[in-house]
């Protein structure tokens, strides 16, 4: 007979390994799966300085690190491998892995997070963490005094743009339409700030530089015609997708694909819980995403202790 584990965790991030560390401590048999390296989308953050607790900042890896130490002092040892679907199978989870393998478990804490949307042009990828940012809230403060370029036209751009404004000089806002679709109030206050620049009807076609960011090649999508424009960064939020594919048809998610909980990560289906940024909701940090993997380890307990 296969394992049959109380908890299984998928995802490694800063969610699924702070729900880890709970079920530990509770002393729940419990797997974490983790398809990549443990520590998620964090580990391509160049340097984190809003986590409480460093208030000197640290980079992201580090403090990836720290979290991968904590976990281990109680066993932690993850399993490699890409989970393809979540099945139910009479009062157990059954996890189906890429490789052929399945997973039993009595309880699930789905914390696979999300990913931002790329740009997928020449500069990009070999410029991440060069200059090149998904996370103004992480980053910005490095721009100091800098030129950089925000490419998006929603909510979220428009609010980076903002807060980028407390940091950089200038800040170009860089988007394929004439007009923002961002919410009005949002809109009226990027327009009020002496700071922000509008480049409209234009694409990003490269990002320029080699040791880090230089600039970036525009296109005018109406004219056609191109040109360079000088920048110490950009930063690009054209959305982000959650990481949760493998439970379409099974639990309910929002418009964009996040999955839907109530305040205590509990989904539709008992027994089944999501935590960090794959649930939808406001705020997505790395402190918010390790409070949300508290809160569903501790609720996965108690469902356990109740069957």
């Amino acid at each position: 007979m296969a394992e049959i584990y109380d908890l299984a965790i998928i995802g490694g991030g800063p969610a699924g390994l702070t729900a880890y560390l709970y079920a530990a401590r509770a002393r729940l048999n419990t797997v974490l799966i983790e398809k990549l390296s443990p520590g998620g989308q964090v580990l391509v953050t160049d340097f984190v300085e809003n986590y409480p607790g460093f208030p000197e900042g640290l980079p992201g890896w580090e403090l990836m690190d720290k979290f991968v130490a904590h976990v281990k002092k109680l066993g932690f040892t993850p399993k490699r491998g890409e989970v393809t679907a979540l099945k139910i199978e009479g009062d157990l989870k059954k996890i189906c892995l890429a490789e052929g393998e399945e997973i039993l478990a009595k309880a699930v804490i789905i914390a696979t997070g999300a990913s931002p949307n790329k740009l997928g042009v020449p500069g990009e990828k070999e410029l991440t963490g060069k200059g090149v940012s998904y996370c103004a809230t992480c980053d910005g403060p490095f721009f100091r005094d800098q030129v950089v370029a925000v490419v998006g036209g929603g909510n979220t751009a428009v609010q980076e743009a903002i807060f980028l404004t407390k940091f950089a000089k200038k800040v170009f806002l860089i988007h394929r339409r004439d007009q923002l679709r961002a919410q009005k109030i949002l809109q009226e206050r990027a327009f009020a700030n002496p700071k922000i620049e509008f480049i409209w009807n234009t694409v990003v076609e490269e990002i320029l530089g080699k040791e880090k960011v230089e600039g970036v090649r525009l296109k005018n999508r109406k004219t056609g015609k191109t040109s360079t424009l000088a920048v110490d960064g950009v930063f690009i939020f054209i959305g982000i997708r959650p990481q949760s594919e493998f439970v379409k048809g099974l639990l309910p998610t929002d418009e964009r694909g996040f999955i839907i909980t109530d305040c205590e990560m509990r989904t539709e289906i008992p027994g089944i819980f999501a935590a960090g940024d794959v649930r939808s909701k406001a705020c997505r940090q790395i402190v918010t995403a390790a409070g949300d993997g508290a809160t569903a380890a501790f609720m996965a307990e108690h469902y356990l202790s109740e069957r």
